[in-house]
């Protein structure tokens, strides 16, 4: 404890909001949430448990990393759409929608006219570009609810034809039959786990049927003896085929030549696609119904599609996104592994120089998100000691890694080159942490 003539040290609130590390702070967050992170680092001087002069400092350290309540995380784990880290990193373009948006901005205005304009109409026509097969589309504000707008649209109090194979459950016990089955529907399962063929959907067709409906596995594979049916197969069927191909690959990719993407299915017959936007296509998140006009006009006009609609941000990163250059989830899937294996000798080098005991190796990586599953993808890592995991899960930037076989793998395929220098820098700083 200190005595009372050394608590009489302890700075006044003006004269600790002044000093310039936390007159900045305000500016970021407000100057009555400094003002009670002050005084809480006040009460602890007061209580003995830190100097008066290190009230400043305490507060600092006290103070949240970022504005928005969330921490900036380079993702080094190899998994390029990782859930837990967000998904798809948006691209400069995006970024800078998002800032020219937050603002009072024309999300429901005709500046030429002058009178209301559509919500989604530029990012609808961005979508229309990009999906020539499509002769409409929506946005909603996920997936899962591209899908709900879907069943409740065409199904409601009716039947959806599904095939049981496709009845799956995907990241923390979410249920596509669940999903399908609240918005009111009855679920006709056709065929077998592992096979279906278009007899079963034959059979299963009538009068009460609202739509059939293909979902794209995403997160496992069936192999062996299995028989599936594709789209234009189904497409031949006397009711709405619609689509989920899950994780927002709007046109056919050379590297993940087996994942279903929005072209290819409507090509092929399907009535509707619905999809992410913050998967593959590397958006916000967001759902993506495509295909046939009158059949997307019924859906945007369904009272549900009121409460599944997106904001002005969403809207306008999405349309950076489907406009601009190509985004960091295209970039490293494009990316050469040479370059990779380069990258990784040219860190682990400098870490050694610097006393750190690392070493590069050639790895594989995954899409992730319910992407492209059993598709191993050549990548590069710098392997480090396993003890140095923690360390950098809790550095200040934050960079995580995974763990394999006893060695902390700082995998690149994620990363862009740019973040490289940052990156070591983290390593360096890290390495005398009681963690490594």
């Amino acid at each position: 404890m200190f005595d009372v003539d050394e608590r009489r040290n302890i700075p006044a609130t003006d004269r600790v909001l002044g000093e310039p590390p936390l007159a900045a702070a305000a500016e970021r967050f407000g100057r009555q949430s400094v003002k009670r992170v002050v005084h809480t680092a006040q009460q602890r001087a007061r209580n003995g448990d830190i100097a008066p002069q290190d009230v400043v400092d305490e507060t600092l350290r006290q103070l949240p990393r970022g504005a928005g309540g969330l921490r900036a995380v380079h993702n080094a784990t190899g998994v390029l759409l990782h859930t837990n880290l967000g998904r798809a990193r948006l691209s400069e373009a995006a970024r800078h929608a998002l800032g020219e948006s937050a603002g009072t901005c024309d999300v429901e205005l005709d500046t030429g006219t002058g009178v209301r304009g559509r919500r989604t109409e530029s990012v609808r026509r961005a979508l229309l570009e990009a999906v020539p097969a499509a002769t409409d589309a929506h946005v909603v504000n996920n997936g899962a609810a591209a899908l709900a707008l879907a069943a409740t649209g065409l199904a409601a109090g009716r039947e959806i034809v599904l095939a049981r194979g496709e009845m799956v459950e995907i990241g923390d016990g979410f249920r596509i039959p669940e999903l399908l089955e609240s918005t009111g529907v009855r679920l006709r399962e056709v065929g077998t786990t592992n096979r279906v063929h278009l007899e079963d959907y034959r059979g299963a067709v009538g009068p009460d049927t609202g739509c059939v409906l293909k979902v794209h596995p995403s997160n496992f594979v069936i192999s062996g003896f299995t028989s599936t049916v594709e789209v234009a197969e189904l497409a031949g069927l006397p009711a709405p085929v619609v689509v989920d191909i899950g994780s927002g690959l709007l046109a056919p990719h050379t590297r993940l030549p087996d994942e279903p993407d929005a072209t290819s299915a409507l090509a092929s017959g399907a009535d509707l696609v619905t999809c992410s936007g913050d998967k593959l296509l590397g958006g916000p998140q967001s759902g993506l119904l495509l295909g046939a006009e009158p059949l997307v006009t019924r859906l945007r006009r369904h009272p549900l599609a009121r409460a599944l609609r997106v904001d002005k941000l969403t809207l306008a990163a999405l349309h950076a996104t489907l406009t601009g250059p190509p985004t960091p989830t295209a970039e490293s899937l494009r990316r050469d592994p040479d370059e990779l294996r380069e990258r990784a000798e040219h860190i682990s080098e400098k870490l050694a120089a610097a006393g750190v005991p690392a070493t590069h190796e050639t790895t594989t990586a995954t899409v992730g998100g319910g992407g492209a599953p059993g598709v191993e993808l050549p990548s590069a890592a710098v392997a480090l000691p396993e003890h140095y995991e923690p360390a950098l899960r809790r550095a200040e930037p934050a960079v995580l890694t995974r763990v394999e076989r006893g060695r902390c793998l700082l995998d690149l395929f994620a990363l862009d080159p740019a973040d490289d220098p940052e990156i070591l820098a983290t390593v360096r700083a890290v390495r005398s942490t009681p963690e490594a």
